[in-house]
């Protein structure tokens, strides 16, 4: 038993390296599975849906590899990767660069998802600092399995060794992936949707945005994040407005494709025969929809979009496009020529956002509705034009970025010479956007906010710029009566129900102080707002009036006359206290008569 004992004590300890080893092993581990899970469940439904419209068409073209390698080459176009046709009639093989813009939320989404599964949402593990930050909320359940850049790095990594393979093996199919293209677009995708997923998990925190702010000029952080974490003004106007200009483009696409849809069904049935061939080409219009929001926005700002090199199509001037193979989309292109009025009214979509983006900068340049606020809530301090004027361009800048990204992932080559560009031009589609928002945007952000910052007319110059501020001379004119003791029209209910140190001489008298006592506490200014001031119009009775009660008093017999009520009225006055009554004894028009005393 002895030499077990001591064995026992001088057993030594597994090495600190050993041990952290073990500690983050697994959550590594874990990361890199979800990763690869994410990118085999995205290829996995691409295959199946390849597969079935292989399996239904009438007329297949190759066998189960082929319709695999179409797949995968799919799953990479969907991240941006431009691919090359082989397979064509001339044998110079061509590009292929227009990605359904829709085929990329379902990478992204199994990305975030996996990312914020993965994390531990855990404050100050992993030692990372990223879950120390305010506000940090753990949504996470379950036992931690990978800090912050564990479980991102993972994710990365078991998600680029799957579309390693796929590239591999699409490569020799009949669309194969540009190198170039998937190695930039691919992990850009997977970095950034994991990244959002692990930022997700701890509760999106605003320390890695603001880190990420750091190149921005310190006046221009507050528009664009606001405390919290949360969207700042330029933020929200951002969004506002890109959701009507999106919005708009895919209105002018559905009123033009019902404008022409004899000529977009005629597309459709020429284009294919069989339901399984329609069925595939319906959902690939629906999987560019959209591109053709975005396209549709781009021809309301004006620049248009290109179908073909040298072939631009805008509200103002349609050059004649080359021939293009039938697609339904396509029949909502306008006539080629010379713009005419009603292809002008497309203008009323970027008006429409900039107004929007004005507006959304005006409420947040004016806190509070015009003229105050409701009881109970002060009106903030209102920014200045200037500020304004800035957070207002501010968001038109950020409008144009964002959409000029859009314009350029939308577009791209189908072909060589003529077809080597479709979609907008980003450059010229960020300068008009720039353009219009800069024009609309910032004059309606400095009419609203002068509009709501202005003085209604019933007040007066040196009331303070409330509505509803009682003065005596403004009850004697709504034929009320002014309160004794105090000259600004103020009730002795304060917020919380206490009275003011400045209103104590009323509010002794009212609770029977003795006489000849003092208020020792000197006047203070008070507080200009009166929470009952909004509604006095509409009362009854004066506010201000004390509660009053009726009838004998149960305690002390009958006889008494009516006194104000006291929240205290149960506990026994001293003997220097004296019954004071009020100097008005008169009854007011709008009491109640008195009982008789007996």
């Amino acid at each position: 038993m002895a030499g077990v004992t001591e064995m026992t004590v001088r057993r030594r300890s597994s090495s600190p390296l050993l041990t952290r080893l073990r500690g983050r092993s697994p959550g590594l581990a874990d990361a890199v599975v979800g990763g690869a899970a994410a990118a085999g469940l995205g290829l996995a439904s691409f295959a199946v849906l390849v597969t079935m419209l292989w399996i239904t068409s009438p007329y297949p073209d190759s066998g189960p590899g082929g319709a695999l390698h179409v797949a995968a080459a799919l799953w990479l176009l969907a991240h941006g990767a431009e691919l090359v046709r082989t397979d064509t009639l001339s044998g110079v093989p061509a590009p292929v660069g227009v990605a359904p813009l829709l085929l990329l939320a379902l990478p992204a989404w199994l990305l975030h998802r996996a990312g914020r599964d993965t994390a531990n949402g855990g404050p100050g593990s992993g030692g990372d600092g990223f879950g120390d930050e305010a506000g940090a909320v753990d949504v996470v359940a379950g036992p931690p399995t990978a800090s912050a850049r564990t479980a991102w790095a993972g994710v990365v990594l078991g998600y680029l060794a799957v579309a390693v393979a796929a590239a591999l093996y699409a490569a020799g199919g009949p669309l194969r992936p540009s190198c170039v293209w998937a190695g930039v677009c691919v992990p850009l995708v997977a970095v950034l949707a994991a990244a959002a997923g692990v930022w997700s998990a701890y509760g999106r925190p605003g320390g890695p945005l603001r880190r990420l702010l750091g190149v921005v000029p310190a006046a221009v952080r507050p528009l664009v994040l606001g405390p919290g974490g949360r969207p700042g003004v330029a933020t929200r106007a951002v969004a506002a407005g890109l959701a009507v200009l999106l919005g708009g483009g895919a209105l002018l696409v559905v009123v033009s494709l019902v404008v022409h849809g004899a000529t977009a069904q005629g597309s459709l049935l020429r284009l294919t025969e069989g339901w399984s061939g329609r069925f595939a080409v319906l959902l690939l219009c629906a999987a560019l929809v959209p591109n053709a929001a975005v396209w549709g926005a781009a021809y309301a700002l004006g620049p248009g979009f290109a179908l073909g090199a040298g072939h631009a199509v805008g509200p103002l001037s349609s050059a004649p496009a080359p021939f293009l193979p039938s697609f339904p989309l396509l029949a909502a292109v306008p006539e080629a020529g010379e713009g005419r009025p009603v292809h002008w009214m497309a203008g009323v979509v970027p008006l429409i956002a900039g107004v929007v983006v004005g507006r959304v900068v005006a409420r947040g340049a004016v806190p509070g509705e015009r003229g105050g606020t409701g009881p109970g809530h002060g009106r903030g301090v209102a920014w200045s034009a200037g500020r304004t004027a800035r957070a207002a361009g501010v968001a038109a800048v950020l409008c144009a970025a964002l959409l000029t990204g859009l314009a350029a992932l939308s577009g791209g080559p189908l072909g060589g010479a003529l077809l080597a560009r479709f979609g907008p031009v980003w450059w010229q589609v960020g300068a008009a956007s720039l353009a219009w928002m800069l024009l609309v945007a910032v004059p309606t952000a400095v009419a609203v906010r002068a509009w709501r910052c202005r003085t209604p007319g019933e007040e007066g110059p040196g009331d303070g710029g409330r509505r509803g501020e009682r003065t005596p001379e403004g009850d004697a004119h709504r034929g009320r009566r002014p309160r004794e003791g105090s000259g600004s029209g103020r009730g002795w209910f304060t917020r919380t129900g206490a009275e003011r140190p400045g209103e104590a001489d009323t509010s002794r008298s009212r609770r029977g102080t003795a006489p000849g006592t003092s208020d020792p506490a000197p006047e203070e200014p008070r507080d200009p707002y009166d929470p009952y001031a909004p509604y006095a119009p509409y009362a009854p009775f004066d506010y201000d009036v004390s509660f009053r009660h009726q009838g004998q008093d149960q305690g002390k017999g009958q006889g008494q006359d009516d006194t104000e009520y006291e929240p205290y009225g149960f506990l026994t006055a001293g003997p220097a206290v004296e019954d004071h009554r009020r100097s008005d004894s008169a009854p007011r028009p709008d009491a109640a008569p008195e009982p008789d005393g007996q």
